[in-house]
C-alpha cells in the first residue's frame, strides 16, 4: 500500500474517549462562516468530503448510501400511501446530493431546497461537483439561502414531501432547533394527506443511541406512524439513523416487488440505476435490531424549544 508522502489527520470525536482519524490529503475550501466551520477536503480513501464542526458530512466515497437512504424511503412511502411526489422540500443538503436524489424521480415538478449557510452551498457548488452532479442548475430546483424554521412557518405551499438533511443537532449549532416537537408540529401541518417526512436522526451505535430514540420519540407525539431505520457508512464511523414520518401507516415489511415496481415506475433511467436502494435493501433497513426497539420503547424524552437537544 503507498501511503501519500503529505496528508495531516482530521479526528472526529463521537464521545469524549473515542475518535475516528482520517487522512486529509488536500485542502479545497475552509472557512468559518457565520454559522459554523467548513472544511472540504480530498481524503486519502475516501475522495472528496465535507466536514462542518469537526464532523464529516458525507465523502464521494460512500455518500450514496446516505443520500439514497434519505430520499427514496420517503417518496416510496408518498406513493404508497396513495399520492404522487411532485412537491418536495429539502431542508439542508448543501452538498447537493439529496437535491440529486429527488430528481431521479420523474413526478417531481418543484424540489426547495432551503439551507441556512449560502458560504456552505456554494462552496460544494464549487467543489463538489461528484455529489451534486449538476442538479443546482435543473430547471425544477430552486436553493434559498435562509432559516428553514422561518421558510416553513412563511411558506404557503403544501408540500408532497419534506426531508430533513440537517447536521447534528447541537445546541450551539444552527439546526437544533429543528429536532422539536414545534418544528415536527410545523413541518406535519405543511404535508399533503399522503405527505412524507424523513430526518437525519443520529447515531445508533449501543453508547450513542440517546440521540436517535429521543428524534424517534418526539416524532411519535406529533405523527401517527413512525418508522426508524439505520445505514452503516464507514464516512461516519458507525451506524447512522433515519426516523420516516408520516400520517398514513408505514409498513415495517414493504414487498421488495412492489417497492421495485414503484421505482421503476418513477426513477428516470437516463440518471442511472441507484446503487443502494431497492425492494429487498428497504425490507432490510425497516427491521430494527431488538436492543433499539427496546431502547425506542422505554424513551421518554420529548424534544422541546425548552428542552432541546444537548451534547452530553
Amino acid at each position: 500500500m503507498n501511503t501519500p508522502k503529505s496528508f495531516f489527520w482530521a479526528q472526529e470525536y463521537f464521545t469524549p474517549w473515542d475518535y475516528t482519524a482520517r487522512a486529509i490529503t488536500r485542502i479545497l475550501a475552509y472557512r468559518k462562516t457565520r454559522f459554523q466551520e467548513m472544511l472540504i477536503a480530498e481524503t486519502g480513501a475516501y475522495g472528496k468530503g465535507l466536514m462542518l464542526d469537526g464532523h464529516w458530512q458525507s465523502t464521494t466515497a460512500d455518500e450514496f448510501l446516505y443520500h439514497e437512504a434519505l430520499v427514496h424511503p420517503a417518496l416510496v412511502q408518498v406513493v404508497q400511501a396513495g399520492g404522487i411526489p411532485r412537491r418536495v422540500l429539502i431542508l439542508g443538503g448543501a452538498e447537493g446530493a439529496t437535491l440529486r436524489e429527488v430528481l431521479r424521480w420523474r413526478s417531481v415538478e418543484q424540489v426547495v431546497m432551503v439551507d441556512i449557510d449560502g458560504e456552505v452551498v456554494e462552496a460544494c457548488r464549487e467543489h463538489l461537483p461528484e455529489m451534486h452532479q449538476g442538479s443546482f442548475a435543473d430547471p425544477r430546483a430552486e436553493v434559498v439561502i435562509a432559516d428553514a424554521l422561518d421558510f416553513l412557518g412563511q411558506t404557503e405551499p403544501i408540500w408532497d414531501a419534506i426531508l430533513s438533511d440537517l447536521s447534528d443537532p447541537v445546541e450551539a449549532g444552527p439546526a437544533y432547533r429543528l429536532f422539536t416537537q414545534e418544528f415536527f408540529r410545523q413541518v406535519r401541518s405543511k404535508l399533503q394527506t399522503a405527505g412524507a417526512f424523513v430526518i437525519q436522526a443520529g447515531p445508533t451505535g449501543p453508547v450513542e443511541l440517546w440521540q436517535h430514540t429521543r428524534i424517534v420519540h418526539t416524532l411519535k407525539t406529533v405523527f401517527a406512524a413512525v418508522q426508524p431505520y439505520a445505514i452503516y457508512a464507514p464516512t461516519y464511523g458507525g451506524p447512522l439513523g433515519f426516523a420516516l414520518a408520516a400520517q398514513d401507516p408505514i409498513s415495517s415489511r414493504p414487498e421488495p416487488e412492489q417497492v421495485d415496481q414503484i421505482l421503476a415506475q418513477h426513477l428516470d433511467p437516463d440518471r442511472g440505476a441507484l446503487r443502494f436502494i431497492d425492494g429487498i435493501t428497504l425490507l432490510g433497513l425497516y427491521q430494527v435490531p431488538a436492543h433499539l426497539r427496546r431502547a425506542i420503547a422505554a424513551e421518554t424524552t420529548v424534544y422541546t424549544l425548552a428542552n432541546p437537544p444537548q451534547v452530553e
